[in-house]
């Protein structure tokens, strides 16, 4: 589907984003913006119907894919399929991912090779597809929407922390090797944020303590030193800033977006 624009004024205008997990939550919120700001956006989902319902709702040029991120062959086609429908890709946000909770010793390998393939390997082999083009073109944007997991630690997700530490490594490193000839690479790291793992992780408290809703989102605030909720909006207009940002901003940053304002080095 497509539905063309022509305010060339536009920050991202000419420009191809290609969001995983784009059909809810965080990657819809960042497919919405950068659309907004004038780039043809390729929303890559597990679901295509609620890529559809997503894709209808954005006012500049969309296309589809289906692919689930863990599988390679998958993945690598989607991307074959997104160049194809809306040209070369500028900006890959590698956004897809999920959470899941045991104790360190309930964690057995299938949980954290499931957590390894879903947030290392799948934006290992999605910016392996796309970067071979932004390295030829001299300029492009991975972001590689993280979390605050990747930077400290917490009970009961080691395997998902483990994940995210090693994507915001994978970021750090792929920004020293690629910086230099015109790619920026660059980690967001979320807090607690309105998602429906969020909420899950909510419903999961009341069940279990019968505590209200309000009640339970207030215990994991308050264990995260965190004030409020994180909107999905929020996030989203950190990856369009990094996206924007002039020429000579630093690469390889973690940014951390908590309800207070981001620091994004200049």
């Amino acid at each position: 589907m497509s539905r063309p624009t022509s305010d060339s004024t536009l920050a991202l205008a000419a420009r191809h984003a290609l969001v995983t997990g784009a059909n809810r939550g965080i990657g819809a919120a960042i497919a919405r913006s950068l659309s907004a700001a004038g780039a043809r956006v390729t929303l890559l989902v597990r679901d295509a119907a609620r890529g559809e319902a997503v894709a209808a709702t954005l006012p500049g040029p969309t296309a589809v894919v289906v692919a689930d991120v863990t599988d390679r062959d998958a993945l690598l086609a989607a991307c074959a399929a997104a160049a194809e429908a809306l040209g070369p890709i500028d900006i890959l946000v590698n956004n897809a991912g999920t959470a899941e909770s045991a104790p360190f010793l309930k964690s057995d390998d299938a949980l954290f090779q499931r957590m390894m393939a879903m947030h290392v390997m799948g934006p290992v082999h999605a910016t392996q597809a796309v970067l071979p083009g932004m390295l030829t073109r001299g300029s492009g944007h991975v972001i590689n929407v993280a979390s605050v997991a990747g930077l400290m630690g917490a009970p009961y997700v080691t395997a998902y922390t483990a994940a995210k530490h090693a994507m915001v490594g994978l970021t750090r490193s792929l920004a020293a090797e690629v910086g230099p000839r015109g790619v920026s690479v660059q980690a967001v790291c979320p807090a607690y944020t309105d998602t429906d793992l969020v909420q899950g992780a909510v419903s999961w408290i009341v069940a279990r303590t019968g505590r209200t809703p309000e009640e339970a989102l207030h215990s994991i605030l308050t264990d995260a030193g965190q004030s409020r909720i994180v909107t999905s909006e929020e996030v989203a207009e950190v990856v369009l800033a990094l996206c924007t940002a002039p020429a000579g901003t630093p690469v390889g940053q973690a940014i951390v977006v908590d309800g207070r304002p981001p620091v994004i080095a200049r």
